[in-house]
């Protein structure tokens, strides 16, 4: 037996906007949308792997969940970390696009990192192993 990851999220402020951003901007497909009440049970997966590890945009109306983003941002943490094969392609193509980094591609040890603003209120991160 072993355990996997087929589900995570990040809290958004905007489940549409989210949507738009996650898909148009970087290339993400929609999975699901099931109406739930005011909000929505919306994920979106890799192209490159429908039947993989979905991304609930888990709208963050909760008071909770707007402070732990706040906090988040405010000490630079991302709130999630996506794996990309080269992130000075991706850098520059989301850069093209109009996405906001904070922190330009950058290396550390093993790895290569950068850090964008998804526009909903979260930090996230680029990784190039």
């Amino acid at each position: 037996m072993s355990i996997k990851i087929i589900l995570t999220s990040v809290f958004v402020d905007d489940q549409d906007k989210a949507l738009t951003f996650y898909t148009e901007k970087l290339g993400f497909v929609k999975k699901q949308d099931v109406p739930v009440g005011e909000f929505k049970w919306l994920t979106v997966v890799s192209p490159e792997n429908r039947e993989g590890t979905e991304l609930l945009l888990e709208p963050s109306d909760n008071p909770v969940a707007k402070e732990y983003k706040k906090g988040l941002v405010a000490q630079g943490i991302p709130a999630a970390s996506f794996g990309v094969d080269s992130i000075d392609d991706e850098y520059r193509r989301l850069i093209s696009l109009g996405v906001t980094f904070t922190t330009k591609p950058t290396q550390m040890g093993p790895v290569k990192i950068a850090v964008l603003n998804d526009t909903c209120g979260n930090l996230i991160q680029l990784m190039e192993r």
